[in-house]
């Protein structure tokens, strides 16, 4: 089949990846300059499946109160909320009961572990280098309210069978030696030994020249203005080039999907919540992290991408802006300086992105009710965990193959 691929961000490359392996003659479509230039160009660097969590949890109604009141909030609520900020925002509240957290926390568990032995045969087939690292991910609890209530996420890890370890001080000075010089800052930690980092930019880069080889055409600097519908299938994609055409459509294109989606009748409960992230150069070794660090209080990561450090975190519901305020910076320097103080902050680099977060913080994948349009979008803060994953399951998916994972509860239907 031909196909058009909308987005080429992180998921939308290896969706155009999986479907050139899979045989189809492939095109990928992306207003940018090339690949993973918005919310795949500098996020936290984790690839993560074993802390692939909901935000909608139970305690989260009252903790995002404390949060607003912060001085370094891990939630920022700022005015200019859109009409469909609200909506979300009640859905998302209606996910936090305990019986939606392990249902979600296990849909979730699902793709991302899925996704891990993606990645990992893909990089045993091509080589491919991004500054990657299989040294696992510490969740760091600064309170002993936060170490005991780890007990949650233990149940459902357990369950799933991802590895874990529960860390005292001392454990998680050994797994980060770093943290050894701030001990007293933390109470100790939840290990996930199983979890990776890596440049996300990087790896998107490297996999659409190796798409490339296998015959997929990236057509860059087009932006797409509607889809068009006819007799319950797309008929075509209106871009700045003209109309575009292909017996088949994906629509990856993160926090905007929705809004092509809407015209079309797909009511996507996808919003863009905003993420910030510093890359400042190592300065100092021993004093840097050897893998990633999260920050359980301020929801701020801290990975060791090669030689830089990556701080990156927080959550702003904003709307659709990237504007980069001091107070944002200000937060992940003190995290940065609190935990790892590597490198060199005021050089750094500061970035901001709209990572596409669904209420039940699964994403969306598979079918919609036209019958030559498919989605892959709505992976939040783990679009750099699941891309593998959701890509190869959205690829079996159109060829016509079963998965090597159940599909059934990802898709739009679920709403």
């Amino acid at each position: 089949m031909r196909i058009a691929v909308l987005g080429a961000g992180v998921v939308g490359t290896t969706t155009a990846y999986y479907l050139a392996k899979a045989g189809h003659e492939v095109t990928v479509y992306d207003r940018q300059s090339g690949p993973a230039l918005e919310t795949s160009f500098a996020n936290a660097g984790e690839i993560s499946p074993g802390y692939s969590t909901p935000w909608a949890a139970p305690g989260i109604p009252l903790k995002a109160l404390k949060w607003l009141f912060m001085q370094h909030a891990p939630l920022i609520l700022r005015p200019t909320l859109d009409r469909y900020a609200l909506p979300w925002m009640l859905s998302l509240l209606a996910n936090c009961t305990s019986a939606a957290y392990v249902r979600n926390k296990g849909r979730m568990l699902r793709i991302a572990g899925y996704s891990r032995e993606c990645l990992i045969a893909l990089r045993e087939e091509t080589g491919i280098a991004y500054d990657h690292r299989s040294q696992g991910t510490v969740q760091l609890f600064r309170t002993q309210k936060q170490l005991d209530h780890a007990d949650r996420d233990t149940e459902v890890l357990a369950s799933d069978g991802v590895p874990f370890e529960l860390l005292d001080r001392d454990g998680v000075a050994r797994a980060e030696p770093a943290l050894a010089a701030v001990k007293d800052s933390f109470v100790g930690g939840l290990r996930l030994p199983l979890d990776e980092t890596g440049d996300c930019y990087l790896f998107t880069n490297a996999l659409a020249k190796i798409a490339e080889g296998l015959g997929v055409r990236f057509r860059y600097d087009v932006s797409i203005s509607r889809i068009e519908t006819g007799s319950g299938t797309v008929s075509g994609v209106v871009t700045s080039e003209g109309k575009i055409t292909a017996d088949h459509y994906v629509l990856a294109l993160g926090s905007w999907s929705p809004v092509l989606g809407r015209a079309i009748g797909l009511r996507l409960p996808v919003y863009p919540v905003k993420g910030y992230s510093l890359t400042a150069p190592i300065t100092n070794e021993t004093r840097a992290p050897v893998s990633t660090v999260l920050d359980e209080t301020y929801k701020v990561a801290l990975t060791r991408l090669g030689d830089r450090l990556r701080v990156g975190g927080m959550a702003e519901i904003s709307g659709y802006n990237n504007d980069l305020p001091p107070r944002q910076r200000d937060t992940l320097e003190y995290v940065a300086d609190s935990l790892f103080p590597c490198g060199d902050l005021k050089a750094a680099s500061y970035w901001s992105g709209l990572r596409p977060m669904t209420p039940d913080g699964t994403p969306i994948i598979g079918a919609t009710r036209y019958g030559n349009l498919s989605l892959n979008t709505g992976h939040g803060t783990l679009g750099w965990t699941m891309a593998c994953g959701s890509a190869r399951a959205l690829s079996d998916l159109i060829s016509g193959r079963k998965p090597d994972i159940d599909t059934t509860d990802l898709s739009i239907a679920r709403y």
